[in-house]
């Protein structure tokens, strides 16, 4: 085994456990990993940033994207009610002004504030603000009552909304090995060769029969039995989730690619060993996660057995 093939490997066997305990605790603990998360992928997304030549508020946007999964957890908590003091589109609006304010100071004229504020804002959004959607499934309106797993003659309480969390993080996971594993022994087609050359048709079309298999095999046999959550028009509703898990998830990847390839890097950053940085581990959640959220609005239904 290779020494890099040895770190990607260690690192996974202890990393895997860990967050997906802190995904079925929820909490504080799972607020504090998505702050961390967020941070860390902001300050990669600024690093790339600057090297295409932009100058973000590097400071500032990682302050806002860690803050974010945390506003949200005051939201959980009810330290923070939007419906009676300020909501969240104006609270936004209130971050991109000041963010504008900071830049007369900071930037000044020459220094390209525009493309400053731009990036800084964005960034903060596409790594606080679509990591945050995870903590907004772990506490979903239907995850409300605990759920039981039996193994053998052992009945374990595991809370719901983290099963629901599992559900879109698992799927991505299936979609991304599938494609892996199709694309490597069927690949012949390209699917954007500008943008990730490694990636095929084939094994695009391997990682959504992968997600639709999970996701009927989760819904089927452990949040329907343990969480008497399903998906509406059964099994439709699963091959929907499935198929638009995957969809969305393999553009989060490939758009991290066209951010790295603007950049001119192959990896966001080397926090992670053997795994390249956080944004090239969290690059399709970003995507899965938000569509996730809105597709449990619309298929997801309370199923007492």
């Amino acid at each position: 085994m290779s020494s890099e093939l040895a770190r990607r490997v260690s690192f996974g066997v202890v990393a895997a456990p860990i967050a997906v305990a802190i995904l079925l605790y929820g909490g504080a603990a799972l607020a504090a990993l998505l702050a961390i998360a967020s941070a860390l992928a902001a300050w990669e997304f600024f690093r790339l940033a600057r090297a295409t030549g932009l100058t973000p508020l590097d400071d500032v946007g990682i302050v806002i994207a860690g803050l974010t999964p945390l506003v949200v957890h005051a939201r959980f908590l009810h330290l923070y009610e939007p419906d009676q003091s300020i909501g969240v589109l104006s609270l936004a609006s209130i971050v991109m002004l000041v963010v504008l304010a900071m830049a007369i100071w900071i930037r000044g004229v020459g220094g390209k504030p525009i493309g400053a504020v731009s990036t800084t804002v964005f960034g903060a959004a596409y790594t606080g603000g679509m990591l945050s959607f995870a903590y907004a499934i772990r506490y979903h309106d239907y995850a409300f009552a605990p759920a039981a797993i039996s193994l053998g003659t052992r009945t374990f309480a595991v809370a719901s909304g983290g099963l629901l969390l599992l559900l879109p993080v698992l799927v991505t996971w299936a979609s991304d090995t599938g494609a892996y594993a199709v694309g490597r022994t069927l690949g012949k087609h390209k699917l954007s060769p500008s943008v990730s050359p490694g990636k095929t048709i084939e094994g695009s079309i391997g990682g959504l029969l992968a997600s639709v298999l999970l996701t009927w095999v989760m819904m089927r046999w452990l949040l329907h039995p343990a969480a008497h959550l399903d998906f509406r028009w059964p099994p439709v509703g699963a091959v929907l989730f499935g198929v638009l898990v995957s969809a969305v998830g393999q553009v989060g990847d490939l758009a991290k690619s066209l951010l790295k390839r603007d950049a001119g890097v192959k990896d966001s950053s080397n926090l992670i060993p053997g795994h390249g940085g956080v944004l090239d581990r969290v690059d399709s959640l970003l995507f899965v996660l938000p569509v996730s959220y809105v597709l449990f609005g619309w298929l997801l239904t309370w199923a007492p057995s």
